[in-house]
């Protein structure tokens, strides 16, 4: 007999098991990249094969690099406006909200599928500013849940790739609309990262399959009006990757001279 929680997902809502092991293995190295401990205790609490997800703590980073940084931005955003709504979309078993330790005027939204958020309300605490939002997050009915008035911040971390251009698009006219002020912060793949897919195997095992393709800024500018482009960059360029292992570094070395390459995984930041 176990008191563990079972988990039983698959497509799309499983590649967020992957990620969060990740974040797992992480904080069990001698020196993590994010040091999220929540993410280690929950583990330990879900009744899983966690070899499915095929994350290892060598491959951790592919993760845990992508989250710091989204970090660091969402830090900056909320710096500056203190009482801003979050909307964390795709949340998984992101504890974002519990790394940042917003503060008492940031009210945060996490919003994912209702087996995802069902999982999530069983794992993390309760607290009265973070709330969860069960909905695809292509469905404008759960924008109705949310507060205007104030500055809004748009994470999407592991998003967009899943979405169709159409349904993408649509999503963040509809928060840029809504809100009026704010950011939109979300990584990105392009053509070739798109095109490849099949390389990934955390996407080839769950079965799930990446559809929407950014290749530049202006993808977005040109349709997504009201925007304007405050960071584009390729992973490779975060300076973390200085401080990881000295194959992802080589790797970085080898990408980043080729265009399709250095941004075959991209970040992108946007104000409006």
């Amino acid at each position: 007999m176990t008191d563990k929680l079972k988990v039983d997902l698959s497509g799309a809502p499983q590649t967020m098991l992957a990620t969060f092991y990740a974040k797992a293995l992480d904080a069990r190295l001698p020196t993590p990249i994010l040091g999220d401990d929540m993410a280690a205790e929950i583990a330990e609490r879900i009744d899983y094969d966690w070899s499915r997800t095929a994350i290892t703590p060598s491959r951790a980073p592919a993760v845990t690099t992508r989250s710091r940084h989204f970090d660091r931005w969402a830090r900056q955003f909320l710096a500056v406006h203190p009482e801003a709504v979050v909307l964390h979309l795709g949340c998984g078993l992101d504890g974002r909200f519990f790394r940042l330790a917003p503060g008492p005027g940031v009210e945060w939204f996490d919003v994912d599928y209702p087996e995802v958020i069902d999982l999530r309300s069983q794992l993390y605490p309760e607290h009265a500013r973070c709330h969860l939002v069960s909905a695809s997050v292509t469905d404008p009915a759960w924008l109705d849940e949310v507060p205007t008035g104030r500055p809004a911040l748009m994470l999407g971390e592991g998003l967009t790739m899943y979405l169709t251009e159409t349904e993408g698009l649509a999503l963040l006219r509809r928060v840029v609309d809504r809100f009026g002020t704010g950011e939109l912060q979300f990584d990105a793949f392009n053509t070739f990262g798109i095109r490849t897919q099949w390389t990934n195997t955390v996407v080839r095992r769950s079965g799930a399959t990446l559809r929407w393709a950014i290749d530049r800024p202006d993808d977005i500018l040109d349709t997504v009006p009201g925007t304007r482009l405050l960071a584009w960059m390729s992973v490779f360029e975060d300076p973390v990757f200085d401080e990881l292992a000295w194959h992802y570094r080589l790797l970085a070395k080898v990408m980043r001279p080729l265009s399709p390459l250095r941004y075959m995984a991209q970040y992108h930041r946007y104000a409006f």
